[in-house]
């Protein structure tokens, strides 16, 4: 019987781990995407936030910014590796431009549209804090279903008492910097739709803030996952296993 080759899968590396603590990591690894990915997120915000303020030109800052993401998108694509995180950056301009363009049909200013650039990320993580808070509430914390993606069985791993207390603990780690992103750009925000401070250094600040508390604090987040996972070995079972 010829061996398989000697590569392995993705599938093959997951179906190897024995905890829930290497199973989160492992996801949460994939997930941020490495210094690259953190690079293609913060790219586009960056482009848009410099041209408005040099400029006030939205289209074009708006049409600049999605081109940088459509050139790092055709990088990635010569190099053949994942585009995930360019078409994330590529998906947020055109909520963004989506956001701008309502601002515009009901007469919005220039400095309106230009702030409503930014709510899309607001209401995002003001929902997806929600999502997560609520998880974790009901006794289903999001991640016990990464534990379950690997074990092959969705749900087994929440008649674990303790696993289910692990993932609710991470769950609220990551529910921590979507919450600290809306309390401190939403006053912000609000503050420059309402005329209380400068339209110009509104719009600077939160894309100051989108980029300092994007990947920065998903890292923070990490790190103490990091840590709660370093202090436990909680074992799981595949569903063959349980069953």
């Amino acid at each position: 019987m010829t061996e398989q080759p000697e590569a392995e899968t993705e599938t093959d590396v997951e179906v190897e781990v024995e905890t829930v603590e290497a199973v989160v990591r492992a996801q949460m690894a994939k997930a941020l995407g490495g210094r690259r990915g953190m690079i293609e997120a913060a790219v586009p915000t960056i482009v848009f936030t410099v041209l408005w303020l040099a400029t006030r030109e939205l289209t074009l800052a708006l049409s600049i910014s999605l081109g940088a993401a459509v050139v790092l998108l055709a990088v990635r694509l010569v190099q053949r590796s994942t585009v995930q995180f360019v078409l994330n950056a590529i998906f947020g301009i055109g909520i963004g431009w989506l956001f701008v363009s309502i601002s515009a049909g009901r007469g919005g200013s220039a400095d309106d549209q230009a702030l409503a650039y930014f709510l899309p990320g607001i209401i995002y993580n003001a929902g997806y804090s929600v999502v997560l808070a609520a998880t974790c509430l009901i006794g289903w914390p999001l991640v016990g279903f990464m534990v379950g993606s690997v074990t092959g069985d969705p749900t087994a791993w929440h008649a674990d008492k303790q696993v289910v207390r692990l993932c609710s603990r991470l769950t609220w780690l990551l529910t921590i910097p979507c919450l600290v992103r809306v309390v401190v750009q939403t006053p912000i925000w609000l503050a420059g739709k309402s005329g209380s401070i400068d339209a110009d250094s509104a719009v600077a600040a939160l894309g100051v803030l989108k980029i300092a508390m994007g990947w920065p604090l998903q890292l923070a987040a990490l790190a103490a996952m990091v840590w709660l996972l370093s202090r436990n070995h909680t074992p799981i079972e595949s569903a063959t296993q349980s069953s």
